[in-house]
């Protein structure tokens, strides 16, 4: 049985995880056998959005973890608590919450950074080769993990390829009921609601990706 781990960025498209991408990619595991556990950094959003609206609510702040809790039903730890040696994968979940909490890849574009303790166990699956899915808008961070010419996509949107391809990253063009392998990094990516105009356009692109890290691991 494998094992897999989720890194979850808070909890609403606009300002954490995506929460569709997330709840499938966790039915997905939980349908082919698999274990999982969710993780979430212990730190304030960027902000917080109205859902209804689209707008910023001043004054707001809301907790990464905390919120990521609602996804995983209370049953999340912190990020820090996670053991790469304990897990055979890796799994991150899209939603503008990976491009403002995770990274600041939303407002600095190719000159972002990631948040210090994603990076690092990012970088430590990667460097014990063990597989990893990125979805959505979370393949952005690929360059600044894997470091130059990773294979990734995020779909085929113009201007966030190009700022990933300024990384260093190769971008390849994606459907979104499709993967992109990076078979020397052990990685897949996936549009997901990048592209999808629908919960089934979405679920068909991540139970791909699921099936193959879990083939690879």
């Amino acid at each position: 049985m494998k094992n897999v781990a989720i890194i979850l960025s808070g909890c609403g498209v606009f300002d954490g995880a995506e929460i569709f991408e997330s709840v499938i990619t966790l039915l997905a595991l939980d349908a082919r056998g698999a274990k999982y556990q969710c993780f979430a950094p212990d730190m304030q959003q960027h902000h917080v959005i109205n859902h209804l609206t689209g707008e910023v609510m001043e004054g707001e702040s809301r907790n990464v973890l905390v919120e990521a809790a609602r996804i995983a039903r209370g049953d999340i730890k912190e990020l820090k608590e996670l053991n790469v040696d304990d897990y055979d994968a890796l799994i991150l979940p899209g939603g503008f919450g990976a491009a403002k909490n995770l990274s600041d890849f939303a407002i600095k574009g190719a000159d972002c950074t990631i948040h210090p303790d994603v990076e690092a166990i990012c970088k430590a699956f990667a460097e014990k080769r063990k597989p990893a899915g990125y979805l959505c808008i979370a393949p952005a961070m690929l360059a600044r993990i894997y470091g130059s010419k990773v294979k990734m996509t995020i779909g085929n949107d113009a201007e966030t390829a190009e700022a990933v391809e300024a990384m260093g990253a190769i971008h390849i063009e994606c459907a979104v009921t499709d993967v992109v392998e990076d078979r020397d990094c052990k990685l897949i990516t996936t549009p997901a609601y990048m592209l999808a105009k629908n919960i089934g356009e979405a679920a068909t692109g991540i139970n791909k990706l699921v099936d193959k890290v879990l083939e690879m691991a």
